[in-house]
């Protein structure tokens, strides 16, 4: 019975995500007048060039409502970068000339055409995606590689994947969600065959887990899923997959499981929250939070949001090394633009928002410490060592004018099989830890740390709720934490 239910949810959400005929017909028509128009400005410049539609739109596994629309202008291998990049984004100003140039490994022009969201990428004609001069190389032997083995039942299958993956929100190979992208999608789906066959598997994952559909793996990889490139045996397609991502598809999968229902195929976006409702989360809590808030460098999402990630594990870990006791943490940035997702773009970066305002928040069990640390010296038995934590303490230590004075520190002295020493503790609170200079020796990304170097601010305790004007919704996330 389980069996069948879960068919006839995998059948409903097949039927939704599917494009329908009109939308089909309008994104044909579209890609032919867009081919011509960039086959007329190839035979302009006189290049030897051809022009290939890549990606789910391609491949007919696109989900229904998405506009995007993936144009590769193949140059000869022989061709100077310089040049390549020259030509490409002439004939991509000609055909789009209302749009813009946007940057992966070289430049693109990115516009719309008949409501449609283009981008037009230039690429060397290389024989095998191994054999690659840019990245974005290796993208129309993807596509080759599944057009070759896709079928409509197979694509049905694999939107209904996607869909699964969006509603969970693991969807994306961009440095902000990194999850799965279109391409390592369709490749598990034809690994697995059908959507409810990789869902099963997925449940009982232990990872690593490792998938070579070619069998030519010529190196090993340190991630927790392994989807070795059928066009590159170098290539691990799911090097971005976080292995919190990986984790959250296994519990959605075995939630499929035991209970087959279409909400998991939604995206779920909670409504942001206002400041007494994060004032009664912390009375709740008995924590105190700290948030450090700047205006965000003017990066795009996938060099953004990996130094977002580093300076927060700056962060938290210095607090954590001070005896401040973490318990969670979190980053967040606002978007300036609202832009659609180009999620199961692999190969090259997604065209990402600018941020404006950004914020790494740490909710501590204590802001303020005792006066003294306890410093642990090694065993006496050690003589070597323990004879240098000695004298170094011993010789360093400066009694007070008398007995009821106290010491600059106590000890050292034995306790246990060890030498010990209480000193003074060199930031007491928390909040005056990071509203030092200290915090720019922690390990922040390269551009926070210029941008905190202009600006901040530190909030501590109440004065968090004041984020809800900006960062409600991520506020909802952190106090009603889901898989």
């Amino acid at each position: 019975m389980a069996a069948d239910e879960q068919r006839r949810v995998i059948e409903r959400v097949r039927e939704r995500v599917t494009p329908d005929a009109d939308e089909r017909a309008a994104m044909r028509a579209a890609v032919i007048e867009l081919t011509e128009r960039i086959e007329a400005e190839i035979d302009a410049h006189g290049v030897d060039a051809d022009v290939v539609q890549v990606g789910s739109t391609a491949r007919g596994t696109w989900l229904a409502g998405d506009r995007d629309i993936d144009l590769f202008v193949r140059f000869p291998a022989d061709l100077s970068r310089e040049t390549l990049e020259r030509y490409g984004l002439d004939i991509g100003n000609a055909v789009l000339p209302d749009g813009h140039e946007e940057y992966a490994e070289h430049p693109y022009v990115s516009g719309e055409f008949e409501g449609f969201d283009v981008d037009l990428v230039p690429c060397y004609d290389v024989g095998d995606g191994s054999a690659l001069q840019s990245a974005v190389d290796r993208t129309p032997h993807h596509n080759a590689y599944l057009l070759e083995r896709i079928d409509d039942d197979l694509a049905g299958q694999m939107r209904v994947f996607k869909q699964f993956l969006k509603g969970i929100g693991v969807y994306g190979s961009n440095l902000k969600t990194e999850g799965f992208s279109g391409y390592l999608s369709e490749l598990l789906v034809l690994e697995h065959g059908d959507v409810a066959t990789l869902l099963a598997a997925a449940a009982d994952w232990h990872p690593p887990v490792v998938f070579d559909p070619e069998g030519h793996a010529t190196k090993s990889h340190d991630d927790p899923l392994v989807m070795v490139d059928p066009t590159d045996p170098a290539r691990n397609v799911a090097a971005v997959c976080a292995a919190e991502n990986v984790a959250r598809l296994q519990h959605y999968a075995r939630q499929f499981l035991a209970e087959p229902r279409e909400e998991l195929f939604e995206s779920r976006t909670p409504d942001p929250i206002g400041p007494d409702t994060v004032r009664a989360h912390l009375d709740r809590r008995g924590t105190t939070p700290v948030a450090i808030v700047f205006d965000a460098p003017d990066l795009v999402d996938d060099q953004l949001y990996p130094q977002l990630r580093k300076s927060l594990s700056g962060v938290r870990d210095e607090l954590d090394r001070r005896g401040f006791e973490p318990v969670r943490a979190m980053y967040a940035a606002t978007d300036r633009a609202d832009r659609a997702d180009r999620a199961d773009r692999a190969d090259r970066a997604d065209r990402a928002d600018r941020a404006d305002r950004a914020v790494l928040f740490v909710e501590l069990s204590h802001r303020t410490l005792p006066s003294i640390e306890r410093h642990d010296g090694p065993p006496v038995h050690v003589r070597r060592h323990a004879e240098g934590f000695y004298d170094a303490y011993a010789s360093d230590r400066t009694d007070g004018g008398g007995a009821d004075t106290p010491p600059e520190h106590y000890g050292p002295f034995v306790d246990g099989e060890r030498y010990v020493v209480e000193r003074d503790r060199e930031f007491t609170d928390a909040v005056a830890l990071l509203r030092s200079e200290e915090l720019f020796s922690v390990g922040l990304g390269a551009q926070i740390e210029t941008a905190l170097e202009t600006d901040y601010e530190v909030l501590v305790g109440d004065e968090v709720a004041s984020l809800c004007a900006e960062f409600g919704t991520e506020l909802a996330s952190y106090f009603d934490p889901r898989p």
